[in-house]
């Protein structure tokens, strides 16, 4: 959202300030937005949109964004980096709603992984982790 500032240009503006929130919050409130698009159904928004558009055509948006964030890591890119991992969370929330996933569902196979392995990093697939 972008709003008019104090002393700037006649009709210049500026990103609003918005409180910064954990993680996990931000996630869940992105979540949150996304489900509520949902709910609206026929919503004329690009999430509306993207709901309407089925399971394939999000995956599909899901790797094309992960695959730019890898080309811009390779490019040393760390601008366009942070900008697509926006993106790809987004991407990646919009398929989760979808799919009846919440980030605190997520948030707790980290915590699993954790409690295992000292780090919530990915499970080793050749030796079952209970």
């Amino acid at each position: 959202m972008l709003e008019p500032t104090e002393g700037s240009a006649e009709g210049a503006c500026e990103p609003a300030v918005v409180p910064r929130l954990p993680a996990r919050d931000r996630l869940a409130e992105l979540a949150s937005a996304v489900e509520q698009e949902r709910a609206r159904a026929g919503a004329a928004s690009r999430t509306g949109r993207l709901l309407a558009s089925g399971l394939p055509k999000m995956a599909q948006k899901l790797v094309e964004e992960a695959g730019e964030v890898v080309v811009d890591a390779m490019r040393h890119d760390r601008r366009a980096v942070i900008e697509e991992s926006a993106d790809l969370l987004y991407h990646l929330t919009v398929l989760w709603t979808e799919l009846g996933i919440r980030p605190d569902d997520v948030w707790l196979e980290m915590d699993r992984r954790r409690a295992l392995l000292g780090l919530a990093e990915k499970l080793p697939k050749d030796k079952p982790v209970a």
